[in-house]
């Protein structure tokens, strides 16, 4: 059986934007794990992406897999571009290339100038070569980043696009401290995505598969985090890094040593 995968970066302008990506020199040590190196994307740079998603920076599974917002993050994405009808035509990209080390690194450095401006290359080509339809931003570093581009040289004089600043996917579990905190969280966040999808549901002209708009309810269903396709990440990758089964921890017994170190563990699942 043919697996697809992503093909990469393997034309213009997205070859060059990733042949000179910013490095430690603008991200500093102290706010980035730049030593894992940098994520840029997930999703179609082929010219068929009607929507752009904006994140915030990537984590443990996405360094491993090189690509952006996947495991439990990127399946209740998934799930909410779903019930937008989408399935393929996305492209997701992060505030930071980098993830983000420490309290505040993101806070301190959303107004650094280089970063503003490498992340904006990304998204002119994006728009130049795509016809995106709406944008959402995921958390408050993302919305942040989206308004940079606006105020940007490049963004003058092009149409607006629909916007919607979002939740992001994963604040419940870094918000909470009880079980009775996190149902409250998503139900909370599920509220406002359902706000989103009502606003952004009537300004979609080109969806991947037309379906009337279903709406969460106060936690999500097993439908609603479906494994993302498999050309969304580069060859090789096994079946069960597409899943939300939790296969990659920082662990160290120091933080410089947790900082360096990302044990991978292939899920029972994979071996059954």
């Amino acid at each position: 059986m043919a697996i697809p995968f992503c093909p990469g970066y393997d034309h213009e302008p997205f070859a060059t934007l990733v042949a000179n990506y910013p490095g430690k020199d603008v991200h500093p040590l102290k706010d980035f794990r730049v030593e894992w190196g940098p994520i840029f994307h997930r999703g179609r740079l082929n010219g068929t992406a009607r929507i752009l998603v904006v994140g915030q920076d990537p984590a443990q599974h996405e360094t491993v897999v090189r690509r952006i917002l996947v495991g439990t993050a990127g399946k209740r994405v998934h799930g909410f571009l779903r019930r937008l009808g989408f399935n393929r035509s996305y492209v997701l990209i992060n505030t930071f290339l980098y993830s983000v080390f420490g309290q505040g690194g993101g806070a301190r450095q959303i107004k650094n100038a280089a970063i503003t401006a490498y992340r904006n290359q990304w998204i002119k080509a994006i728009l130049d070569s795509s016809p995106i339809e709406a944008v959402v931003a995921f958390g408050g570093l993302a919305k942040q980043a989206w308004e940079q581009w606006l105020a940007s040289a490049d963004a003058l004089g092009r149409p607006a696009l629909p916007f919607e600043p979002l939740t992001h996917p994963t604040w419940p579990e870094s918000s909470s401290k009880s079980k009775a905190e996190h149902d409250a969280a998503i139900e909370t966040l599920l509220s406002g995505w359902n706000g989103g999808l009502q606003r952004l549901k009537p300004k979609i002209a080109h969806p991947d598969f037309s379906a009337a708009l279903s709406l969460y309810g106060k936690k999500f269903l097993e439908t609603d985090l479906p494994d993302l396709p498999p050309d969304d990440l580069p060859a090789w990758m096994p079946e069960w890094m597409l899943s939300e089964e939790s296969w990659a921890d920082r662990e160290g017994t120091s933080s410089d040593l947790k900082r360096r170190t990302i044990i991978m563990r292939a899920p029972k699942s994979a071996i059954q």
